[in-house]
């Protein structure tokens, strides 16, 4: 799933917890962390972790593979429903500021 997708899922009134029972996400985790390889990319996936397997790190790696933390899913929501007044605004052009966003002020 890339950035877009998944901005595509909550502007489709894709709902939190139906998002973490398809993606098997523990819905009492304290934080869910979004991840990405890099180098950054606007198509790359994103990978969601549990804070409590990830320890809030910024890189996190699993099967080998290294994983670079971008926002937290709470952000992610805020942005999402910031993103109402934007409606006039793609699903790819939200997604680009998004990532610009983690990348360059978080």
């Amino acid at each position: 799933m890339t950035l877009t997708e998944l901005i595509r899922f909550f502007r489709n009134n894709g709902s939190k917890d139906k998002f973490f029972e398809i993606h098997s996400l523990d819905i009492e985790s304290e934080v869910i962390e979004i991840y990405m390889q890099k180098p950054f990319n606007i198509e790359n996936d994103i990978k969601f972790f549990e804070i409590e397997k990830t320890e809030g790190a910024q890189e996190f790696e699993i099967e080998n593979i290294k994983h670079y933390n971008l926002t937290d899913f709470y952000y992610f929501l805020d942005f999402i429903e910031e993103s109402k007044e934007r409606n006039k605004l793609t699903d790819l052009e939200l997604a680009k500021i998004l990532l610009d966003y983690a990348l360059n002020d978080a």
